[in-house]
Parts: C-alpha cells; structure tokens; sequence
C-alpha cells in the first residue's frame, strides 16, 4: 500500500515538473478562444487578403451562407491549439532550462529568450496556417473542399508548398511572443489587486493584461501578419518573397498605406477579445489543474 501510494505521489510530481500544466491549459485555453473568435477572424482574413471594408467582408460572408461560415476552422483549431499549448509548454520549459543551463542571465533575460524560443518552435506549424489560409480565400472557395483535400493537394507540389510564407511566421512568431510575454507581466503587476482579491477580480486582472497586450503585439505585427497571408494565398505559382509579398499588397491597395492597415481595427478588437479569453482561460484551466493535484498531496 504504501508502495502504491510512493508512486501515485512520484507520478503527480513528474506531471507537474514536466511543465504538463502550462501544455494542457494552453490548448484548452484555445480551444475556448477559437470556437468564440473564428466568425471574425474570417472577416479580417478577406479584409487582409482584399482590402475590403467591415460592412463588404460581413456581407460577403452573409450571401455565401452559414454552412460555410466555420468553413476552414480545422486548421486553426488544430493549429491554434497546438501553438498556444506549445507557446505556453515550451516558454515554462525554455524557462527552466535556461535558469538551470545559464544562471547567469537575469530573470527578464530568462523570460525574454525562453520566450523568442518558444515563437520560433511555433513555426513548426506553418502548413497549417497555410491551409487555413487556402480555406479561408474567396479564390479557392471551389478548388478545395476540406483540410484533407488541401494537403493532399499541396503534395503535388512538393515539401516547400506546405511551408510559403515561413519566413514571415518565423519574424512575426518569435519576437511577438518575446513582446507579449514580457509586457503581460508588466500589465498583469500594475493592475491593483490585493492578497485579499476575490476570484472574479484576478480573472479579470488576467483578461486584461492579456487584452491589452494582445491588441498592441498584434497591431505592431499587422504589416506582417499582411505579408504573412499574401504569401500563403498563393497556390502552384512561383514562391514570393516577404519583400515581394508586400509590395504586391501595397500595389493592390492602390499604394496607400491607410489601405494596407485596412482591417487592422478589427484586427487589435478581435487580439483583446482573442488573448484577453486565452490568458485567462489560461490561467483557470492551470489553477484548476494544480488545485487537483494538490489534492492529492503532490506538491
């Protein structure tokens, strides 16, 4: 008996040591946030891609219907799930590695090059942005039926095919999420809350810094997030370049600049929506995660 329980205990510890809790809570975070946000990041996409303004991308999407309005969800939901549980997993676990590799480095030094790891560990998922990507554009809407058509598709074009546009995901993942990491904490310590603070009230501490934070990493990087899908829209035509890619764009918008953020209102009300339910859908799924092991007297 008290062999089994030496090694409930052992297997409780190992689970939390090895960062699980900052996976686990990471992709269920998503999971809420995708389900909530897709409808408009849909309309963003066509902004992005088209130029067009708020009320022309809704109307859009209201004479295709609503059959298709979650049309191209898998691969974000798949994708999205699996990069904020990675973003989240892996920025806990560059974190430790690095305190116990380079002790030497300040605490915000630690933070900031776990973080820049962790974005660029992200863009392992570039093919799945793609076929987000090909889903999501008017253009494709009747040359690809589903997620599996269009990787099956792409594979008669090759391994490059499944990963344009991978050099605008490694700029944006890896200092993005440098930024986002770092200023939230800055946010999350500024916001007044005492050791008294109900539940409610931290919740809404973390909504906040990670709204705020969201919108404002977002909006930095929107020229890219631009350049990121004008590659990727592409299908079995020679490969842009980001320098090529945004100048397409810029051209397509009649080389006005207030035409190449067009969307980005959207885009920082969707990031404070989108982030804001992550980090604190985040924060609940790790704290109920934890609690339960506690529970048990694992830690």
């Amino acid at each position: 008996m008290a062999i089994e329980a030496r090694t409930h205990l052992e297997g409780c510890r190992a689970t939390i040591d090895n960062d699980s809790a900052e996976f686990i809570s990471g992709a269920m975070a998503a999971l809420v946030n995708i389900v909530i946000t897709f409808p408009i990041n849909k309309i963003m996409f066509r902004q992005m891609v088209h130029g067009f303004k708020t009320p022309a991308a809704v109307s859009q999407l209201k004479n295709e219907g609503l059959a298709t309005l979650y049309k191209g969800c898998l691969p974000p939901l798949i994708q999205k799930t699996v990069s904020t549980s990675i973003m989240f997993g892996t920025y806990a676990a560059y974190q430790r590695h690095i305190s116990t590799r380079a002790p030497n480095l300040g605490p915000r030094q630690q933070k900031i090059l776990a973080a820049l790891l962790a974005g660029t560990t992200e863009a392992l998922l570039c093919p799945l942005e793609r076929a987000q990507c090909l889903l999501q554009d008017v253009r494709h809407q009747h040359r690809f039926r589903n997620t599996a058509h269009v990787f099956s598709s792409m594979r008669t074009h090759g391994l490059s095919e499944y990963y344009r546009g991978l050099s605008a995901v490694l700029l944006r993942n890896g200092p993005s999420t440098m930024m986002f990491f770092t200023l939230r904490d800055i946010v999350r310590d500024a916001i007044p809350l005492g050791d008294d603070a109900k539940s409610y009230q931290k919740l809404f501490a973390d909504f906040l810094s990670g709204s705020l934070t969201g919108a404002f990493v977002s909006t930095i990087f929107y020229p890219v997030n631009v350049t990121k899908i004008n590659m990727q829209v592409e299908y079995g035509t020679p490969h842009l370049s980001m320098r090529q890619a945004l100048r397409l764009a810029f051209e397509t918008r009649d080389r006005s600049l207030r035409k190449l953020f067009s969307g980005v209102h959207l885009n920082y009300s969707r990031a404070m929506l989108s982030w804001g339910i992550t980090n604190a859908a985040y924060e609940v799924f790790k704290q109920e995660y934890e609690t339960r092991y506690r529970s048990c007297d694992c830690l």
